[in-house]
């Protein structure tokens, strides 16, 4: 009897994964709607009477029904990085033309680009393990119990195979159309575009609200293809679908050059208003993906694909007024405030207007009605004053002297468009540099917003980054604050206490040094790998590393030579925060990692640029000139005159024999 009801679980799980499959992925259903309700209700409680049956791949899990108690973060093993957006046909032929140069064959996947949010979904043994967010790129959410709730999604792989697949997660529009009825009726803001009810659902702690909001998937990226011994983006489609992926076969196309590519972007635009989805643009991919493997990545993005962004929709509003906001730099920026206006599916009613040159160019008014669109599809930008409505009322703008928030006189730099505020005690600069500090590409830490910091600095719980970690000292306070509970503030705490377990990279962008970008802060910490190495950095070893001019290496010695962020550094280990680099490093070679090289002369082996791009990615640096702080000089045939200067201050030479000793694989 008991071996009966197992294999009766087991019999109307398989019937109900397949019915899922057909109906979600294949758009073939072969069971009725009451058929399939009659045998998910049996399954439901045969599983109920039989708990010891139970599995995490039933299809009942569908249904919703765990609630987690907050996002576990994970690092991803292949970083999921984004793609360079273009606007333009211009910059589309640009990329061609560079895939040209470097003697690769034109040939491309064009794909739709879903409006909605990216995910990684890990499977073993072809079982669904977890699922993750993209987050940063580098560490993402763990959104597995929601995850199971999408009917699109496979539980079960049609064969056994460990696999790691990436893509969309959306809501169809006519879904948000369904939930935001629902919540006019119960007097709940509606949800303003696809994509954020798409990110907010998939957030959700409890499962069932996810299961209720019918979200869906597309799945376009294999990051291993060469493990599953796939020669192009194409045939991993295939493969994929082969697996029992959802795959947008009707919305990708191989093409040749780009007089097909502009065809198929013209045949997505008149396509668009049709879909039962929201797209923003087309992806374009090299195809071959040897192709793709030679062209690399920058720090940033492939080099091997781009993003197409429709031409931005643009509404009319009243610029109401323009206020001035200080940043953590003491940038003073003047921001239009508009009527409330609906954009692109999200209401608007800021838009930067950058600086003072950017009003008087634009010739804006307060009391115009201006244009607006969102800048790639995300940005509110003003685009232009429609002079033609003006009725005499406008009054002109006049950019303010003193800062708005401590009154100290405002200064222009030399040769600079933008105004500051050079009062290192005013509070807005501080605040904005907290703010900063624990925005998400910062330390990431949940909870310490801009309102809340906002609160706590005026309150005086956090005046200082290093105040940050000693907020336990106020929990009684904080639970005392309306809108708090014990759970809530320990929460906070917890995601306080957990940042300082971040990478050095983390904590590089949060300290907020001038022209110092997370990708960049990335960079240096994996060429670096402490902060103590940081600072022991002079200028010359900064500046000889590629992507860091001038400016920044000047920027980078002025911060750590500064006592007071040198005492902020020292109160930050103190208090515990990691000064490490935690992720994953290419190589490292005692020879090579942390040195300065020189290479000159001809190689018979490998040419000067792939030797240099071999030094770098074990951590070493490479110069044009020899000095005293060079390393090592790598010779070939005809060395010159570096050879001889290297010979005078005694600097190391290795020849070819040596380096080919040193390096494996050449």
């Amino acid at each position: 009897m008991e071996n009966e009801k197992k294999l009766r679980i087991e019999y109307l799980r398989k019937i109900l994964n397949d019915a899922n499959y057909e109906y979600y992925v294949l758009d073939n259903p072969t069971l009725t709607d009451q058929e399939f309700d009659k045998y998910l209700r049996e399954l439901e409680i045969l599983e109920e009477e039989n708990p010891e049956y139970d599995s995490p791949f039933s299809p009942t899990k569908k249904v919703g029904g765990e609630v987690i108690d907050s996002f576990k973060k994970v690092r991803h093993k292949l970083p999921m990085l984004s793609l360079p957006d273009v606007f333009s046909l211009e910059e589309i032929e640009s990329f061609n033309e560079r895939i040209i140069k470097n003697s690769i064959e034109p040939i491309y996947v064009c794909e739709y680009k879903i409006d909605g949010l990216s995910v990684s979904l890990h499977y073993e043994k072809g079982e669904l393990i977890y699922a993750v967010t993209r987050g940063d790129g580098v560490i993402g959410e763990d959104i597995t119990h929601n995850v199971r709730t999408i009917k699109s999604i496979p539980l079960i792989l049609k064969q056994p195979i460990d696999i790691e697949v990436r893509g969309e997660i959306y809501m169809p529009k006519k879904v948000l159309d369904e939930v935001n009825e629902k919540r006019i009726k119960t007097n709940l803001p509606i949800l303003q575009n696809v994509r954020n009810a798409a990110a907010g659902s998939i957030r959700q702690l409890d499962s069932k609200v996810a299961a209720e909001r019918k979200l869906n998937t597309w799945i376009y990226h294999l990051p291993n293809p060469e493990d599953y011994g796939i020669k192009t983006h194409q045939d991993a489609l295939q493969f994929m679908k082969d697996l029992g992926f959802k795959v947008n076969e009707k919305a990708n196309k191989v093409v040749k050059g780009i007089k097909e590519i502009e065809r198929f972007i013209d045949f997505a635009s008149k396509k668009r208003e049709e879909l039962p989805y929201e797209i923003d643009g087309i992806v374009i991919k090299v195809n071959n993906l040897a192709s793709q493997k030679k062209l690399g990545f920058t720090s940033k993005y492939p080099k091997w694909a781009v993003a197409y962004k429709f031409p931005a929709k643009e509404v009319l509003t009243k610029l109401s007024n323009i206020v001035f906001t200080v940043g953590r730099t003491g940038k003073i920026t003047p921001n239009a405030v508009l009527e409330p206006v609906i954009l692109m599916g999200s209401t608007v009613k800021r838009a930067t207007l950058h600086n003072e040159d950017y009003v008087l160019m634009k010739d804006l008014k307060i009391g115009d009605i201006v244009s607006l669109r969102k800048a790639g599809d995300v940005i509110p930008e003003v685009v232009e004053a429609k002079k033609e409505r003006r009725n005499g009322s406008e009054k002109e703008f006049q950019m303010i002297n003193n800062c708005p928030i401590c009154g100290s006189i405002l200064e222009k730099k030399k040769d600079q468009v933008d105004y500051y505020c050079l009062n290192f005690s005013c509070s807005a600069r501080k605040v904005e540099a907290l703010i900063h500090y624990c925005s998400r590409k910062a330390m990431n830490i949940d909870g310490l917003g801009v309102e809340i910091m906002e609160d706590f600095y005026n309150l005086g719980f956090i005046k200082t980054i290093p105040d940050i970690y000693q907020l336990k000292n106020h929990r009684k306070d904080l639970i005392e604050l309306e809108g708090y509970g014990h759970k809530s503030v320990d929460n906070l705490l917890n995601a306080i206490e957990n940042s300082k377990n971040n990478s050095l990279e983390k904590l590089l962008f949060g300290l907020g040094i001038s022209g110092i970008g997370d990708k960049t802060a990335l960079l240096l910490s994996k060429i670096f790998r402490t902060m103590d190495k940081m600072i022991e950095a002079d200028y010359e070893k900064y500046e000889d590393i590629k992507d860091i001019g001038p400016t920044l290496a000047k920027n980078l010695v002025d911060f750590f030579q500064d006592k007071i962020n040198l005492e902020l550094i020292d109160n930050l280990k103190k208090l515990g925060v990691n000064m490490n680099y935690l992720g994953s490093v290419d190589k490292y070679n005692e020879n090579i990692s942390g040195k300065r090289f020189v290479i000159t002369g001809s190689l018979s082996f490998i040419d000067r640029d792939e030797l240099s791009k071999v030094i770098e990615s074990y951590g070493g640096f490479t110069s044009s000139s020899v000095s005293k702080k060079t390393d090592v000089v790598i010779v070939g045939e005809k060395p010159g005159n570096k050879y001889d200067k290297a010979t005078e201050l005694e600097i190391e030479i290795w020849n070819e024999e040596k380096i080919k000793s040193i390096v494996d694989n050449f």
